[in-house]
């Protein structure tokens, strides 16, 4: 959904008439996403009723609102939505009906009695619809599917790769295609390429991986005399050549299109090619023959690229390595773990070697490098969540990045030295909306540092490395990455920005990425002096994207009716980078779903966390020990109006000034959880406590009553009352600060419960310094009248005495 938070002048004509796709919202409005590119079109709930969320519809624009975006009215349904739809059959007052998983289609689906496929209330189904909503009818469908219950271990993935459109499962043609591929490589296969099996090339990736496509090895190199000398390091990366079996136009290419990337589910993984290739042929597996495409390069002491060639070739992995054993390897080379590999050892220490060299290449260039914490979900042998912990990245984790980023710039660079037409990775920097907003909160925070209008990646970097320690880091770091833009798959190489490289592209994963399978296609087109063209007719993708802005199209944009060979590379890049979008949005849902049916056994519990982003509807927070997140809404704050500062990103209260800003810690409790849709929601513990703060962070803000003023409100004077009275009463330790927990910072409520606290105890001393000098009332707006009054009105000062010290004995006494 776009932003139309600085929207510019309207790009729609009014009244003109637009084609488009509708996005359901889950309060009952929805948005049309034009085919040509142009800001979305609000429709509202009532233009809802009669449409569903993926309908493609003609609307006329009617109005703009104050500022500028556009509503429309629906004419014409163009095309109905034909996917199922998954969701839970209800039995509600004898009518039986589907309430939708996604949210975004905003209306149940009734199902007739004799439609409901055997299955039980409760049951997650799969819907068809048979009738079509309108303005006066709810949409009417039948069962298609059962797919069991809602507890049923692995039902979260079921029902997000039906959510989501995610292809599940190959066509039969694919399966006899892959059914009929050698089990191993063949003589015949190894035509043609270099014989590198005697080479030590090894595999380091994680403990559950289970498809290998990069193989690594590097030794020291020297080369010529004089001023021409080198010296560094030969390195070579060698990468699955899934080319060789996945053939432009085949059943295999078509699914692997379709997919264009591989999901990863918590204990599952929806692979883009079929396991026998995956995990088999294409999968580098220890001591195996197997095809690749090597990248071998020369990267110099400074670590630099020096020089670099392409070549088909055979290896044979002399090992599989994981991330912890590389480590443990490069800790202690005397350890246990390195006496198991000795012979290995030095190979890795030269890859070691030329990590620090990149790396030190990395940090000249002014390349981005934020340090996140990445989550592991732990789940039992019933799918279910039993810890999430954080993962750690290590030395070896760095050292593969390094040497698939160097392999990449490279394939970057050769085609763009070829002049072909390929897909790039490109990110660009901020849009100047975006820059506008980080300049102006970097200026609010007073570090000293900003960025320029033309930023460039190295100023971003220097802010990162210049807030590290500082309390707020997350705060800053998150913010200067919100600032940038999404990396796409794109044939106009605009560089990468975060990586500070003129020009990149993935080569390291055509197993599991289909971008990268198109890159081995034009290299190996390169190498042999040829020229690779997509089989646009056979290239079909379920969901068509549209097309660049500027670019209006009655027909939805496929390959196969693109005008010009680069068009075709644009419309397939899109289709790529919609589909890894895709890709990462179900595997969210199915961890928000299983974060959600985690967390349900800690409902009621109080946990320490802290502020990881601020909105205008309240406080998200992340669990310090569970690392998982939800939301305190703005109702959960107390009786206080809160302005949502966007400069500065942070809640501030009116009355009182107290703020909440990311980065914040604070303690709450776990107060409710929506399974369905996907929510937690916090409240923040002694709520009630919070509340008569708030009132004497206000005291504190507008000063004490002896300045002469009057209090804002009645309410107020009768709370002041009462927190003297009570300071007066309680004994000596009733007035010292609460103690905390010692892990646990200082929060925002207890600093205001220490001010009041230390207001109490000042105005009771206040009131036994009065009653030992038997001075008259200490009440300070009747000090304040008295002193106003003057000389000239001492009678009325004296007759208005008695009834004051007559109600403070009353009240004494009462």
């Amino acid at each position: 959904m776009k932003n139309f938070k600085n929207a510019t002048p309207p790009s729609h004509q009014l009244m003109g008439e637009i084609e488009g796709t509708v996005q359901g919202h889950r309060d009952g409005h929805g948005f049309l996403m034009p085919d040509d590119g142009q800001p979305d079109i609000y429709l509202s709930s009532q233009e809802m009723h009669a449409v569903m969320h993926g309908d493609r519809l003609r609307v006329r624009v009617v109005r703009y609102d104050k500022r500028n975006r556009p509503e429309g009215r629906v004419l014409e349904i163009l095309e109905r939505r034909k996917k199922p739809i998954i969701g839970r059959l209800l039995l509600e007052s004898g009518i039986w009906l589907v309430a939708p998983e996604d949210k975004r289609y905003g209306q149940d689906i009734l199902v007739p009695k004799n439609a409901i496929a055997n299955a039980a209330a409760g049951q997650i189904v799969a819907v068809e619809l048979t009738e079509p909503p309108s303005l006066y009818s709810q949409p009417v469908g039948r069962v298609t599917e059962v797919l069991g219950e809602i507890d049923d271990p692995g039902m979260e993935i079921e029902i997000a790769v039906r959510k989501y459109e995610v292809p599940h499962a190959f066509s039969a043609d694919t399966l006899a295609q892959a059914a009929k591929l050698p089990d191993k490589v063949r003589a015949v296969d190894m035509k043609h390429r270099i014989d590198l099996r005697d080479v030590a090339l090894v595999t380091i990736d994680g403990e559950d991986a289970r498809d290998f496509d990069d193989a690594v090895y590097c030794e020291p190199h020297k080369q010529g005399r004089g001023k021409t000398a080198f010296k560094g390091w030969r390195l070579l990366v060698a990468i699955a050549d899934v080319s060789h079996y996945v053939k432009p136009g085949e059943p295999l290419d078509r699914d692997a299109y379709e997919r264009a990337t591989s999901v990863y589910f918590p204990r599952r993984v929806i692979p883009m090619l079929p396991e026998k290739l995956s995990n088999g042929l294409c999968s580098l597996n220890p001591e195996q023959d197997r095809l690749s495409m090597v990248c071998d390069m020369l990267v110099t002491e400074e670590g630099e690229l020096h020089a670099y060639q392409f070549y088909p070739a055979v290896i044979n992995s002399h090992a599989r390595f994981t991330y912890t054993e590389v480590a443990a390897i490069l800790g202690n080379t005397h350890g246990p773990e390195a006496h198991k590999r000795k012979a290995l050892v030095p190979h890795l220490l030269h890859l070691h070697e030329v990590y620090r060299a990149l790396l030190s290449q990395r940090a000249r260039r002014g390349a981005v490098d934020f340090e996140t914490t990445e989550t592991q979900i732990v789940c039992d042998d019933n799918g279910r969540i039993e810890k999430i912990v954080p993962r750690t990245r290590n030395e070896a984790h760095r050292l593969i990045e390094e040497a698939m980023l160097a392999a990449n710039v490279c394939s970057a660079d050769f085609i763009a030295g070829g002049k072909h037409a390929s897909l790039y990775r490109v990110h660009e920097g901020p849009t100047p909306e975006k820059r506008g907003t980080l300049q102006a909160y970097l200026r609010a925070l007073g570090l000293g540092l900003g960025i320029s209008d033309d930023p460039t990646p190295g100023e971003f970097q220097a802010i990162a490395q210049a807030t590290k320690d500082r309390p707020d880091a997350q705060q800053i770091h998150t913010m200067l990455l919100r600032s940038m833009q999404q990396a796409i798959y794109t044939p106009f190489n605009s560089g990468h920005f975060g990586l500070a490289y003129q020009a990149y592209t993935h080569f390291t994963s055509p197993i599991r990425r289909y971008p990268d399978l198109l890159v081995h296609r034009v290299i190996k087109a390169l190498l042999g002096e040829k020229k690779y063209a997509l089989d646009a007719h056979k290239m079909e993708a379920a969901n068509p994207m549209p097309k660049r802005p500027g670019k209006p199209s009655k027909v939805l944009p496929t390959p196969a009716n693109a005008s010009t060979e680069l068009e075709r590379w644009e419309i397939v890049g899109a289709h790529c980078s919609a589909n890894e979008r895709r890709a990462d949005e179900a595997s969210r849902d199915v961890e928000a779903w299983l974060k959600c049916r985690f967390m349900r056994d800690h409902l009621g519990e109080e946990f320490a966390g802290t502020v990881s982003a601020v909105t205008t509807f309240g406080l998200f927070v992340q669990l310090d020990a569970l690392y998982v997140e939800g939301l305190i809404h703005i109702t959960e704050l107390g009786g206080e109006y809160f302005r949502f500062d966007e400069v500065r990103q942070e809640l501030r209260g009116e009355r009182t000034g107290i703020r909440y800003a990311t980065g914040a810690r604070v303690q709450v409790q776990v107060s409710r959880v929506d399974l369905d849709g996907r929510k937690i929601d916090f409240r923040l513990v002694r709520e009630q406590d919070e509340h008569r703060l708030l009132r004497g962070a206000m005291r504190d803000k507008h000063g004490d009553r002896q300045d002469g003023k009057r209090p804002a409100k009645k309410q107020d004077r009768r709370a002041d009352q009462r927190a003297r009275r009570e300071a007066a009463a309680a004994p000596a330790a009733a007035v010292a600060p609460m103690p905390m927990p010692p892990p646990d910072p200082p929060t925002a409520v207890d600093a205001l419960e220490r001010i009041e606290q230390a207001d109490r105890a000042l105005q009771g001393e206040r009131r036994k310094s009065a009653r030992a000098t038997k001075a008259a009332s200490t009440h300070p707006v009747k000090a304040a009248k008295r002193s106003a009054r003057g000389a000239s009105k001492s009678v009325a000062a004296k007759s208005s005495s008695a009834p004051a010290a007559k109600t403070t004995r009353r009240k004494r006494g009462g």
